[in-house]
């Protein structure tokens, strides 16, 4: 939805009059007042001619901390990275034109993973809008696909009002990127409180789910055989009661737990009833065990395809219980014969009451467990490991090994690389895991981490990234030695585009187009030109060294690690296939050949 707000001048105060001469402050000092008096530290940003104003403002607000950025996008991947690991709204500060344009990227990406964002953009004079002026753009239209709602303020006296109202769309519900454009004349007119009606209404809350529903829910969970709980980024959304919620439920269930891509954390990866991520590159347990579920509670997910796989094939046997905050995500994709809408955090917590007082015995799903230890035996994640080179398994391997016990934020960019860290990495708790699911923007990985390195200038955060990803945002080097943010980046270098080669290579029959690499840079040189700490590593000898001196610098380091260049990530469900038809890859020879249910993929 989008709207423009366009009210009279109050008092007919004269545009042409100097700012210093109003007795009331302007609509720009007025936003930044608005924005500390709800709590906003920091914002990212680039200026510009039509947000001039906004930033003269900031200039006398020392308080709200500015991360000045090298590129637009950046400024909404780092306010997400922000925004993910404290839960808090992320804010972004953009001009007119190719700022605001530049922004999209990001705001779909928030969009798709729920990510609440306020981007605030300049905008020409409002007499100049319309005129094809230097640098305009019609803001509302281009940011309508991908924002919960846009807005253009036309009267300064709307600043505060409007701006609350953003954070409270931002935040509520499902969470998501909300714009707000501003005009530059709007941002130096003398702004008065407004008096009339506003014409903003308060976002209504989410209508919860009946207590008759949450019996039905347990209920099932109770008469279930092979049961699955299924849970996404909503859970970590919520907060981590949620997770905890969560974490109750299995336990006083003693059902199986598995989590999407965005879910990873939201339950101990160390707790026994985990399965490991689901999906398209999931553990074999997980992907099976919801292929012969007969019940599935799927909490805080929406079943996207890359979970699903071939629709008609998905969870055959199972009763869906289906618990989200948003009402059109439920019966979008996969129909739940339960349906549960409201917060899971509140909604799981009445569950496990619910759950508590039917005493199950956890010998009940004996059976069930005994099945997915054979499914478990066979170790879908393994890989083979030689001192020749460095398998990117190994290396994920061995990063996890020296980030135990640190309580480390990890960012991935998008690929093949992505895709091992969530598999390999473990994470115990929730807002430690930072990657883009549902747009999947390569680019993401760099500024996110600088966003949470800002949150948590204490804490280790590691970009892992690939070589083609980290080129898309690459400038972002700069943002981290300007602002002091010691992010570490481990770079999975292959020389490709991993996954569009293996996909080539699988489902194209080798036909590799453009999906190599042939003039990559010397990154450590780089990253040393941009002020970083940075080394190359190319033999499997020296990764725990390396990895060591990485983790362990006091600035932002580089790691070049130059893995196998044309290793494929498995598991794998090949398009257009179900969960019982995953594909295997080699296996190291002490656990002997695929078994007979490694399909091959379709060609």
């Amino acid at each position: 939805m989008n709207a423009v707000l366009d009210r009279p001048l109050p008092c007919g105060e004269d545009l042409a009059a100097p700012v210093a001469a109003c007795a009331t402050p302007n609509g720009a000092e007025v936003l930044i007042a608005t924005l500390l008096d709800i709590g906003v530290d920091t914002v990212f940003g680039y200026p510009g001619g039509a947000v001039l104003p906004l930033y003269d403002a900031l200039h006398g607000a020392p308080q709200l901390r500015h991360v000045l950025v090298r590129h637009e996008q950046a400024a909404v991947h780092a306010a997400q990275g922000y925004a993910r690991t404290t839960g808090r709204v992320g804010v972004v500060f953009v001009t007119s034109g190719p700022g605001m344009s530049n922004t999209t990227t990001g705001l779909l990406d928030a969009l798709c993973d729920s990510v609440p964002v306020v981007c605030i953009s300049g905008q020409v004079a409002t007499t100049a809008i319309g005129t094809d002026a230097f640098q305009e753009c019609d803001a509302l239209g281009i940011s309508r696909s991908v924002t919960k709602w846009n807005v253009q303020i036309r009267d300064a006296g709307m600043v505060e009002p409007t701006l609350r109202k953003a954070f409270a769309v931002a935040a509520g519900g499902r969470p998501g990127p909300v714009l707000v454009d501003l005009p530059k004349d709007v941002q130096l007119q003398p702004s008065r409180r407004w008096q009339g009606e506003t014409g903003i209404a308060a976002p209504s809350p989410t209508r919860m789910s009946t207590r008759g529903q949450l019996q039905l829910a347990a209920q099932a969970i109770a008469a279930a055989k092979r049961p699955v709980l299924y849970g996404g980024g909503g859970l970590v959304n919520s907060g981590a009661a949620a997770c905890e919620a969560f974490t109750a439920l299995a336990c006083s269930t003693a059902v199986p737990c598995t989590l999407t891509l965005m879910g990873l954390g939201a339950f101990p990866a160390s707790h026994a009833q985990w399965l490991g991520m689901l999906g398209m590159h999931g553990t074999l347990e997980a992907n099976l065990a919801m292929h012969h579920a007969d019940l599935v509670v799927c909490i805080g997910a929406r079943f996207d395809d890359r979970v699903t796989g071939r629709l008609d094939a998905f969870c055959p046997e199972a009763k869906i219980v289906h618990i989200d905050i948003d009402p059109s995500s439920i019966n979008k994709v996969v129909r739940a014969d339960i349906p549960l809408v409201g917060d899971c955090g509140l909604l799981l917590a009445q569950l496990v009451e619910h759950v508590d007082a039917m005493g199950l015995d956890a010998q009940r799903l004996a059976p069930w467990w005994q099945r997915i230890e054979g499914w478990r035996a066979q170790r879908s994640l393994a890989f083979v490991d030689t001192p020749e080179v460095i398998a990117p398994q190994a290396l994920m391997a061995r990063l996890q090994a020296q980030l135990q016990g640190l309580d480390a934020i990890v960012s991935t960019d998008v690929g093949q690389h992505q895709m091992w860290a969530a598999q390999h990495l473990r994470f115990e708790r929730p807002q430690r895991w930072l990657t883009s699911g549902g747009a999947g923007t390569m680019g993401y990985g760099l500024p996110a981490a600088i966003g949470a390195q800002i949150a948590f200038p204490h804490r280790t955060v590691v970009c892992v990234s690939g070589d083609a990803s980290i080129l898309m945002n690459i400038q972002e080097l700069a943002t981290a030695a300007q602002h002091r943010t010691p992010v570490k980046v481990v770079l999975c270098n292959n020389g490709h585009m991993g996954m569009v080669r293996q996909w080539q290579q699988l489902v194209h029959d080798g036909r590799y187009s453009h999906s190599y690499n042939a003039a990559l840079p010397d990154f450590v040189a780089v990253a040393r030109g941009f002020g970083w700490l940075a080394r190359r590593v190319t033999h499997r000898a020296e990764l725990d060294d390396a990895l060591a001196e990485c983790l362990a610098s006091e600035g932002p380091f580089f790691l070049d690690v130059q893995v196998a260049a044309e290793e494929n990530c498995y598991p794998m469900i090949p398009a257009g296939r179900g969960h019982h038809e995953l594909l295997l890859g080699p296996r190291p020879e002490s656990l002997g050949p695929n078994p007979p249910s490694a399909l091959r993929p379709r060609r």
